[in-house]
């Protein structure tokens, strides 16, 4: 029974990289109390992060999947993206603000860390101010991926770089050439934009492409060894540091 004399809180759990067995011993607890769960996920698909916990919600819990208006059908430099996703988190924002105030606890459920490029982070601007909102942190996919490459991704006093792919190339490579490491995040369809820019930084030879980290399918290769490969959203570029060492 709802408890209207109390507000909600709103958790948002960070689910690791995709294996259920990464998830830490509190998300999992609150998920399997919880009465309300929210999850983004594109049109027509289940979604990862749902994907992750199946199997794990309790009977009777009520779903809200937050399905993205827009991904990829226009550029999000154009204004019209930003538009249509503002008014998308609003939307989203205003169902799970009304549910706390009524007393329920949500449960939001977000692949990785949601501090880290996760798409929470866009509620929780909007919803901090009002209403109780808690974060369970998680770890990330890039620390599954260089895990799965077995080498240490740092040493020493190496300085370590996270780029996303949809950085223009002249920043990409700059950037890659001074740093020690480097985790690229967001290839998909950047990947030969990235492959130019690890060439021109002196980067390519010691890059991996690790897809699907931690996840059924897992891949870890050279990037070089992949080349003309179409590589899936759930992928990540590493090069390791060799920085100071005993």
């Amino acid at each position: 029974m709802t408890d209207v004399s109390r507000v909600g809180t709103i958790y948002c759990l960070g689910l690791g990289p995709g294996d259920p067995d990464l998830m830490s011993v509190r998300a999992d607890r609150l998920l399997r109390q919880a009465r309300h769960v929210a999850f983004f996920r594109k049109a027509g698909r289940k979604g990862q992060a749902r994907q992750i916990v199946e199997g794990m919600l309790p009977d009777g819990v009520t779903e809200f999947p937050m399905e993205y208006p827009v991904t990829t059908e226009i550029p999000f430099t154009d204004p019209e993206y930003n538009r249509i996703l503002s008014e998308f988190y609003e939307t989203c924002s205003t169902h799970l603000r009304a549910l706390s105030q009524e007393g329920e606890d949500v449960v939001v459920l977000c692949e990785g860390d949601p501090f880290f490029y996760g798409s929470f982070m866009h509620l929780h601007s909007r919803l901090s101010a009002d209403v109780p909102v808690e974060i369970v942190p998680a770890i990330t996919g890039m620390s599954a991926a260089w895990t799965a490459t077995n080498m240490p991704i740092t040493w020493g006093d190496d300085v370590l770089t996270v780029l996303m792919g949809t950085l223009p190339e002249d920043d990409l490579s700059k950037r890659a050439a001074n740093s020690d490491a480097l985790v690229i995040m967001k290839v998909g369809r950047n990947i030969e934009k990235i492959r130019q820019a690890l060439k021109t930084a002196g980067k390519y030879q010691d890059a991996y492409l690790i897809e699907f980290a931690s996840m059924a399918g897992q891949t870890v290769q050279r990037l070089a060894e992949a080349e003309g490969k179409v590589t899936p959203y759930f992928s990540i570029i590493v090069v390791h540091g060799q920085g100071r060492r005993p």
